[in-house]
């Protein structure tokens, strides 16, 4: 065995012909060490001994319930907003307004709006009001009673205003095969409107 202080020193340990090293760890690694340790205990009296801060579960249970106040703040903004609110007629809104209305609402209306199990978007007999913003607050509150989900808890404000939007273009359209029968009277219009108005 070498004295030499420049090669590693070898441990006397000799097993099977395979010697140890005595290499100490590097101080950085030792200290990072000990101050893990350090905060392992900080946090266990903090969290656990004298409770003072929130735990994952409690802290996620703060954070939903302040998102959830957001959400209610932004839903309300909204629904009072609803009677005042106009048609979109940006190609892009309406685009994406297509797209949700493709994936959720063509199922029981029909792609083109002529209805299956609901009613055809496309005449002028409309149940629940003919007006923008009934489209809108239909859509937002759903119709439970015929089987409509409430699409507030899916959609957000805008994605609902945006499917209501390209509802609204579907007024008048003709139809490639026969829609679905009127289901209500016309509603009432003032003397020289148009019926979409």
């Amino acid at each position: 065995m070498s004295n030499d202080p420049k090669e590693p020193l070898l441990l006397d340990h000799n097993y099977d012909g395979i010697q140890e090293l005595d290499n100490k760890l590097p101080r950085w690694w030792v200290w990072l060490f000990y101050i893990t340790i350090i905060y392992a205990a900080v946090y266990l009296v903090y969290f656990h001994v004298t409770r003072s801060g929130e735990l994952q579960e409690a802290e996620y249970a703060s954070e939903m319930k302040a998102g959830e106040q957001i959400k209610a703040a932004a839903m309300g903004k909204f629904e009072a907003s609803i009677a005042t609110i106009q048609p979109s007629t940006d190609a892009a809104v309406l685009e994406s307004g297509k797209q949700t209305y493709v994936k959720y609402c063509a199922p029981c209306h029909r792609v083109d709006g002529g209805g299956l199990v609901g009613p055809n978007l496309t005449d002028d007999y409309w149940i629940h009001g003919n007006t923008y913003p009934d489209s809108v607050k239909v859509i937002w509150d759903g119709v439970p009673a015929k089987g409509m989900i409430t699409w507030k808890t899916v959609l957000k404000p805008d994605e609902i205003q945006a499917v209501a939007s390209y509802i609204y273009t579907l007024r008048g359209a003709k139809l490639l095969s026969p829609g679905k029968l009127p289901e209500n009277q016309l509603p009432a219009k003032p003397a020289g409107a148009s019926q979409f108005e």
